[in-house]
């Protein structure tokens, strides 16, 4: 439904992640070519609503240098009052068809709609001024579904009168948009109300003893939930057998050792035990490296953590010696030059989530080895390395991205809360500058909330991902809008140890 802009009158408070007369710039996806698509920000109060004029729905715009000149005015006026502005003046650089709310797996399917959508959706403004023409249903989906789960939008026509600074200034009173204010729900929740939002979703079901339901169990652990979690796992200590016959089973044994950890459970200490044994031979002698690992760096994460643990319980040092020799053996076939992970040596590629299980595996690791040993600075020094080199592929909302250093590759949720949980462990235990690292820590934090709902939804979960050929196979990974599992473990953990818990 589009409106008249006379009557959009109210007061406005806005919340934001950016640093006021700051000019913003993202890369907010990529079309099914791979074309980058681009929008700019200039955040001028903190009080002010948030315009965003959307143009070149149907293909290259011949207003988008308008558009462009417009903002730059915009961004040069020294007036502290006026709206904040987001431009996104070739929004279908391609004149790919559109369908608005898209259908289909995003990104292979309705790409660029799925992009325009999740994106406008989560930087939620208050007025969307549209390009005369086309819109492909965009306004009547806004109108009749709200967008990405945040509410509805007004949109309004653009005219000649609208491309001018004066216009831009004279909206400082539009209303809030319903899904403005959905983002502020949102942003305000407190690290401890999120985790209980997440634990009355996810950590319900252990019928498969693998990591993915298991950080979820883990979790609910965490926040005080023994009981319900010992239902889970009576079967398991009552003798029941658990397969161990790939990574994620290993690493669904750490339920176990927070478990153990929470109530002292003897038989959930021997679970922990014979899964972290498989990493010695028959003479108990050390394996080359940890079994199951598959040359991926999700086994950073999948079995070190778990071998930790081992050594923390028994106070066996043979246990860290090997998490130790696993993590060297791992880093050396799998870093890049830019000190970023690949995934595996098949294809050289920076995906996001193999990123957060070497960074969080390595935290969750390092909290638990001893300070006396000298494989541990080793391994410090591994962590502390990958996390500055991540620290630049942030963007400008907080989040990393599902192939961390490819422009416009979307926005991550998992990796960005594996990999936030490793920050705020490391800044906990005295690892990392608080100077560098807070900031990209609080803009982590914020991305995430934002991009999960009351409901534990989530927008742009990575899909389960084995090994992939090609940065194309990991560029076409499904990114999933709605409840997840796996994220649901992620994001809880993380806002746990936003907690302090």
């Amino acid at each position: 439904m589009f409106i008249n802009l006379r009557y959009i009158v109210s007061s406005l408070f806005f919340i934001s992640i950016y640093s006021f007369g700051e000019e913003i710039s993202w890369d907010v996806g990529l079309t099914s070519s791979r074309e980058v698509i681009s929008a700019r920000g200039f955040f001028k109060n903190n009080r002010s609503p948030t315009i965003l004029y959307l143009t070149g729905l149907t293909g290259p715009s011949a207003i988008a240098s308008s558009i462009d000149s417009l903002f730059e005015d915009y961004a040069k006026e020294t007036r502290e009052t006026g709206p904040n502005l987001i431009i996104i003046p070739q929004a279908n650089p391609e004149g790919e068809p559109l369908k608005f709310p898209p259908e289909g797996d995003a990104y292979s399917q309705n790409t660029v709609s799925h992009v325009l959508w999740r994106w406008i959706g989560t930087h939620a403004p208050d007025l969307i001024i549209l390009e005369d023409g086309e819109d492909f249903g965009f306004s009547e989906a806004l109108d009749n579904y709200g967008i990405a789960g945040f509410g509805t939008i007004p949109t309004a026509r653009l005219t000649d009168a609208d491309v001018d600074v004066s216009f831009v200034e004279s909206m400082t009173d539009l209303q809030r948009s319903m899904a403005h204010s959905e983002l502020e729900r949102r942003a305000a929740r407190t690290p401890r109300g999120l985790a209980e939002q997440l634990a009355t979703v996810y950590g319900h079901n252990f019928s498969s003893a693998v990591y993915v339901p298991g950080m979820s169990v883990i979790g609910r652990l965490r926040l005080g939930y023994e009981d319900d979690v010992d239902d889970l796992l009576e079967p398991y200590l009552q003798g029941e057998n658990i397969d161990i016959t790939n990574a994620s089973a290993l690493a669904g044994q750490l339920v176990f050792a927070q478990h153990y950890e929470s109530t002292g459970n003897e038989e959930s200490l021997r679970l922990v035990v014979e899964a972290a044994e498989l990493a010695f031979d028959e003479d108990v002698g050390p394996l080359e490296v940890a079994p199951m690992h598959n040359e991926m760096s999700d086994s950073f994460f999948m079995a070190t953590p778990l071998l930790v643990k081992a050594g923390k319980f028994t106070d066996e040092r043979k246990y860290y010696d090997m998490a130790a020799r696993h993590v060297i053996y791992m880093r050396s076939l799998l870093l890049r030059q830019n000190r970023l992970y690949r995934h595996s040596p098949e294809a050289d590629v920076a995906w996001s989530r193999g990123n957060g299980f070497a960074a969080l595996g390595l935290a969750l690791s390092l909290t638990d080895f001893p300070k006396e040993l000298p494989t541990r600075d080793i391994i410090l020094g591994f962590l502390a390395d990958q996390l500055t080199a991540l620290l630049p592929h942030q963007d400008a909302d907080g989040m990393w991205h599902e192939v961390v250093d490819y422009p416009g590759s979307f926005a991550e949720i998992t990796s960005t809360a594996m990999i936030g949980t490793a920050i705020k462990r490391g800044l906990d235990e005295g690892w990392l500058s608080e100077e560098i690292f807070l900031p990209a820590l609080q803009k982590a934090w914020d991305a995430v909330k934002i991009r999960t709902s009351f409901e534990g939804v989530f927008i742009n979960a990575c899909t389960s991902t084995g090994k992939m050929s090609s940065l194309d196979a990991y560029l076409d990974r499904q990114a999933i809008f709605g409840k997840d599992d796996r994220a649901g473990g992620m994001v809880m953990n993380f806002a746990i140890e936003m907690a302090d818990l």
